[in-house]
């Protein structure tokens, strides 16, 4: 690779394909109930649509992403989206559950290529411009996963749901050969075997604290993430609100707001304030799950908090991934797609854990059981910052200690 550093140009293409790409894994989660009664699925089966394609992506993760480190990273790029395009393909024609589900899988599978175009990136920067090249990088796969919620509900509601993923197969396909056109050519040093490749991922995993308390903070953070968008728009479609499908995508793009976070949460970092903005970050996941449960029973105030609550929610997950990418891409750079493909699976897992609960709890127990299950996921990740906390505290004041004792 050149020493030249990255063209604004580049990194907009990056940012915009990442965006594109992280998108179809998003699509279904406001689509569930039309998904579900199309392919014959029961309302307590209906979060496996989300599931499914994170447990696929988790998959992608620990198994493809890493091969960014052993592989020509371009060729890497262009299969896995060719593959995702054709998932897209599978789940556009699906009239089964069991075609769908199969398309869920490999669509989660595939569309890991996002994880090999963030560290192409910081590949591509030099060192005095890296954060920032990835942090706009990153913006670019929010802005993905936000707009392909409501995008995906307004198609469906003008055309029907089959389209979104037809549609969503053509722009994957375009996407793919366009990154193959104007990527270079990156071939890592590495020469070690594939069984070896992986088989360090446990080893980085154990050595790496920072990715381990990064990892959790998120998996609790993104499960409840999962499970509010997973249950919210079968509550806006249900008898209570009577959403149609455009409403629903009007509610989703309003949630959108929270993206602001993510640059907040990167000078927050770069000024040394990780600690307390994570703080920050998990307490709105909590306070983003309370909300619904402490409106009155009025319609329209209901809706509007759980507006407010969306976006509360959406702001900390965007602050979150933000800090957590920082930190993580700091580490060795001979290491960082699969520190990164760890880092995104450990979260995944517990994205897909998220879902898979709050469609279960939902239909079995109700909405405010589904809400308590959201705020258990933060409440936990909260507790587990406390610790730091507490470590940070305790280690200061024994080297404050140290400090005072006479030389």
């Amino acid at each position: 690779m050149s020493n030249k550093d990255i063209s604004s140009g580049m990194v907009t293409l990056l940012a915009t394909a990442t965006g594109l790409i992280v998108a179809s894994l998003y699509y279904a989660q406001t689509l569930v109930g039309p998904i579900s009664a199309a392919t014959g699925l029961s309302p307590a089966a209906a979060g496996l649509i989300v599931t499914l394609t994170q447990i696929g992506y988790c998959i992608g993760l620990l198994f493809i992403v890493p091969l960014g480190d052993l592989l020509e990273n371009r060729r890497l790029i262009f299969t896995g989206l060719l593959f995702t395009a054709a998932m897209l393909v599978l789940a556009a024609i699906s009239s089964s559950a069991w075609m769908f589900l199969t398309a869920a899988l490999g669509i989660g599978l595939g569309s890991v290529a996002a994880q090999i175009v963030v560290p192409f990136a910081a590949h591509m920067s030099q060192e005095a411009t890296r954060g920032a090249t990835v942090g706009k990088v990153v913006s670019g796969l929010l802005l993905g996963i936000m707009l392909s919620r409501p995008a995906a509900s307004l198609i469906a509601d003008a055309t029907s749901w089959h389209v979104v993923f037809g549609g969503a197969a053509v722009v994957v396909t375009i996407v793919a050969f366009v990154l193959r056109a104007k990527l270079p050519q990156r071939v890592p040093n590495h020469h070690i075997t594939y069984p070896k490749l992986l088989g360090s991922l446990w080893h980085l995993f154990l050595q790496t604290p920072v990715l381990r308390r990064r990892a959790a903070y998120h998996a609790g953070l993104f499960g409840s993430f999962s499970l509010f968008w997973t249950v919210t728009p079968l509550m806006l479609a249900g008898p209570v609100f009577h959403l149609s499908q455009t409403g629903i995508a009007i509610f989703a793009l309003v949630g959108m707001a929270g993206a602001i976070a993510s640059p907040v949460a990167g000078k927050l970092a770069d000024q040394g304030h990780t600690l307390m903005a994570t703080a920050a970050a998990l307490a709105l996941g909590v306070i983003g799950f309370a909300l619904p449960m402490l409106v009155p029973g009025s319609r329209n105030v209901a809706l509007a908090v759980l507006v407010i609550a969306s976006i509360v929610l959406d702001m900390g997950v965007a602050a979150n991934l933000v800090l957590g990418q920082r930190a993580i891409f700091t580490l060795g750079a001979e290491v960082r797609s699969r520190l990164n493909g760890v880092y995104f699976a450990l979260f995944f897992a517990g994205g897909a854990l998220g879902s898979a609960l709050g469609g279960w709890m939902f239909a079995t127990h109700g909405w405010h059981a589904a809400l308590l299950t959201g705020m258990a996921f933060n409440g936990a990740a909260l507790l587990y910052w406390v610790s730091e906390y507490l470590n940070r505290r305790s280690g200061s004041s024994v080297q404050s200690s140290l400090d005072g004792q006479p030389g």
